[in-house]
């Protein structure tokens, strides 16, 4: 992947007509990783540690330590979570800004974190090197998602577990979103970073599918099994409307290999 990096006044977006949506999508999350930086280093100090990790932590294998891969990890988050629980933790992303992020939030928080660029759906793991895949915010904005749960199953060991937190965001308009009122985590986004957002939105494949209706579905095809979802995420988890706030309401995917 060709990768033309913001200029250095962060004030101009790729032009549409030459760069491919691929690009386009890793210019505008490596443009975020600053504010996304904030956003997650206001998590791990909040009250949101502990009821992510209520999300996570029952449905666990019962081996440990685990390894785990935390897919489109973005400013390292769960993966810094798993790290503080002993695990073995690799996080993935195409943004090097958000990777180098999540490197200074692991090493201001003593955590032993792997941070790589990689595709998410192309992933350079063995099979079933992995007992547990987490992500969270990622599936929307995959071109391919299909194809990157078929890849999510490929690196899980049997028995493995796949832990999936997202939201329909194809059905909204980030627009509407960032002037949502009230605080929350998108407040403070200019006008062009959101119309860019909402450009790439339209162009997403997953922006035309009634989710988690087909991710059930294509995890039950990928070869998942026992798939759960949960649609009541959003109201445990965003209990107040602070800084941290999502107003999109997410769901919770749990599902075995």
């Amino acid at each position: 992947m060709n990768y033309t990096a913001p200029s250095s006044t962060g004030d101009e977006l790729p032009s549409h007509s030459n760069n491919t949506l691929s690009n386009r999508i890793e210019c505008y999350w490596s443009r975020r990783a600053s504010s996304y930086g904030t956003t997650r280093r206001a998590e791990l100090s909040s009250d949101k540690k502990s009821q992510w990790l209520g999300e996570i932590l029952p449905y666990l294998p019962g081996k440990q330590p685990l390894r785990i891969l935390d897919i489109g990890t973005g400013t390292g988050f769960f993966a810094i979570l798993m790290a503080q629980h002993g695990h073995t933790v690799c996080g993935i992303d195409m943004s090097e800004p958000m990777l180098e992020e999540g490197r200074i939030i692991a090493r201001q928080h003593s955590c032993d974190v792997s941070f790589q660029k990689m595709d998410a759906g192309c992933l350079e793991f063995e099979s079933e090197s992995m007992d547990v895949v987490i992500s969270r915010n990622l599936t929307w904005t995959l071109q391919d998602a299909t194809g990157a749960y078929r890849e999510w199953h490929r690196v899980l060991r049997h028995g493995g577990i796949l832990l999936n937190f997202d939201a329909d965001y194809g059905s909204v308009s980030f627009m509407d979103v960032v002037r949502h009122p009230g605080t929350h985590a998108h407040v403070g986004m200019d006008d062009g970073m959101m119309e860019e957002c909402e450009s790439i939105r339209r162009e997403l494949p997953l922006s035309r599918e009634s989710r988690p209706d087909w991710d059930m579905r294509t995890l039950h095809n990928a070869g998942f099994s026992h798939c759960r979802c949960d649609v009541e995420l959003s109201s445990r988890i965003y209990t107040e409307q602070d800084e941290t706030y999502n107003p999109v309401p997410m769901f919770a995917i749990r599902a075995m290999k």
